[in-house]
């Protein structure tokens, strides 16, 4: 067998699902400089993937999603939460960490936390880590508040700055059309817009999450539609106005409910089935005023390998 060849067979292959939030509920600011979050997450079926191999040094490569774009060093999610976990282990190897991206960048679906998720298991593996995923998430919730619900994945109520996750039943299927935005919102950017709004006496702290929880739980589509919230986007659509054209669009087209993707820009259109969700990212596609648009369903498992 080859150099090459047994560098493929020990392979380890992860694969990641985007994240959104079916509530977020932004509070005040904490003395810790993160705001204090209530978050409902759903892992859906828009995934990167990552391959990692046996190397003599931390490395990486980018194809899909971002490629040219994304720094590749330690400006990068992914080696950043490699690094912490061979500091943490003590682990002297490295990895050459190939990703090929398909969630949609910095469009409010934690593309950057999936991808760091996927790296912190599959280098557990490669390394020969013993490690839990609780160990794993603690690991990761140093580096990014969405990282330990994307290697949970599921249904899960998020608190703290959302890195305290707690798994949800998981009822009903849910289908979603994902419209992606041109362009790019900056998180820490809403998150001062929302700020300013507030102290000039607009909009509210949001942190009831019961009757969404039991409508994932035992309810369909169609109840879990007028449960949606999103406190972010009122900033978002200030920020960018044209996400508003999106989300009318999309309701006008027969959505049962349209919001803003975390931090924005991406829309959410909650659909009633799968056949739906393929009629109405038909018809929003036509309209164009997106990017790109996809479909997806949820709830799906987190971070794993296969």
């Amino acid at each position: 067998m080859t150099e090459e060849a047994i560098m493929e067979s020990s392979a380890v292959r992860a694969r990641v699902p985007a994240k959104i939030n079916l509530h977020l509920g932004v509070g005040d600011v904490r003395p810790d400089g993160y705001h204090r979050l209530r978050t409902v997450y759903q892992a859906i079926s828009v995934y990167d993937e990552l391959i990692v191999k046996n190397a003599p040094t931390l490395r990486m490569s980018l194809t899909g999603e971002g490629e040219g774009e994304l720094p590749l060093d330690d400006d990068n999610l992914v080696i950043r939460a490699a690094r912490a976990l061979a500091e943490e282990h003590g682990v002297t190897a490295g990895a050459d960490i190939q990703l090929h991206k398909r969630i949609p960048l910095a469009g409010g679906l934690a593309g950057g936390s999936a991808d760091a998720a996927g790296a912190l298991l599959a280098c557990a593996r490669l390394w020969g880590v013993d490690v839990d995923t609780a160990s794993l998430a603690a690991i990761g919730a140093r580096l990014g508040s969405d990282i330990p619900f994307c290697l949970y994945g599921g249904n899960a109520l998020g608190t703290g700055h959302g890195e305290r996750i707690e798994s949800l039943p998981v009822g009903a299927t849910l289908h979603w059309v994902v419209a992606v935005a041109d362009g790019q919102l900056s998180t820490p950017r809403v998150y001062s817009e929302l700020d300013d709004l507030r102290a000039a006496g607009v909009g509210e702290y949001h942190g009831d999450t019961d009757a969404l929880v039991t409508e994932l739980r035992v309810g369909d589509a169609e109840s879990v539609a007028p449960l949606l919230h999103n406190d972010m986007q009122a900033a978002a659509i200030g920020l960018r106005p044209a996400i508003a054209e999106v989300l009318d669009v999309g309701l006008a087209d027969g959505a049962l409910a349209g919001m803003v993707s975390g931090s924005g820009p991406t829309v959410l259109l909650l659909a009633r089935d799968d056949h739906h969700a393929h009629a109405l990212a038909g018809r929003v596609r036509l309209r164009g005023v997106a990017r790109d648009v996809l479909t997806a369903h949820g709830p799906v498992q987190g971070a794993h390998l296969y």
